[in-house]
């Protein structure tokens, strides 16, 4: 979204726009430390993500996709994600893929059930941010009902967003490793889930998008 690019953009150095083969997508080309860096805007959703993923491989080819945003926590696990906690997904899933009879729900046809996401351990360390599952899908996930429903699918889910898996399987099918980090902005069916993530964008200090900018660092 255009309130993440924004906290982005200042973390760029010399920045240059370009426009990708489709004009819907625009380009911010420039360094962070050492390493070349495109910034893009992918929109909300699978199809958004999946399209502007496949764009910026194709014109830039990179040899990483670092993926960031904002994500719910699920308040699950023995260390939840807690609003304003950073996510480092170890691995991702979508929650709302079935192809069918003999197959496992979540797995695309074609891909593994559960997308990795390659990262050194001493890197995570590093990093410290909450590391665990990312459950992503075509909803924005404010009703109890529905995290439940993806809690029975992964127990294990960290945070859910609407975009990770869709960059994750291009990544996969590109052969393009794929790194996200997310920064919890509420937590689904926790009252007032909807009101949180509004005032998110109020309160949260940009230095929380900072942590792809220390990703960087230790690549």
């Amino acid at each position: 979204m255009g309130k993440e690019l924004s906290l982005l953009l200042p973390l760029l150095e010399h920045p240059v726009q370009e426009s990708g083969s489709d004009s819907s997508f625009v380009y911010h080309v420039g360094t962070i430390g050492a390493h070349d860096v495109v910034v893009a805007q992918c929109g909300i959703g699978k199809v958004n993500a999946a399209i502007g993923t496949f764009d910026l491989i194709e014109k830039y080819h990179p040899d990483m996709i670092v993926n960031t945003g904002v994500a719910g926590g699920t308040g699950a696990t023995d260390d939840p994600a807690r609003v304003l906690d950073v996510v480092l997904a170890s691995e991702i899933a979508y929650h709302d893929v079935w192809c069918g009879p003999g197959t496992v729900r979540g797995e695309a046809a074609g891909c593994p059930a559960r997308f990795g996401c390659p990262l050194p351990a001493d890197i995570r360390r590093q990093l410290g941010a909450k590391e665990g599952l990312l459950a992503s899908g075509d909803i924005f996930v404010d009703e109890p009902a529905d995290l439940q429903r993806i809690l029975a699918l992964y127990p294990d889910a960290k945070a859910v967003d609407m975009e990770s898996a869709a960059i994750a399987q291009v990544c996969h099918l590109k052969r393009v490793p794929f790194v996200c980090l997310r920064v919890v902005s509420d937590t689904p069916g926790d009252g007032g889930n909807a009101a949180a993530y509004e005032s998110f964008w109020v309160d949260a200090p940009g230095r929380t998008f900072s942590s792809v900018e220390k990703l960087l660092g230790l690549l």
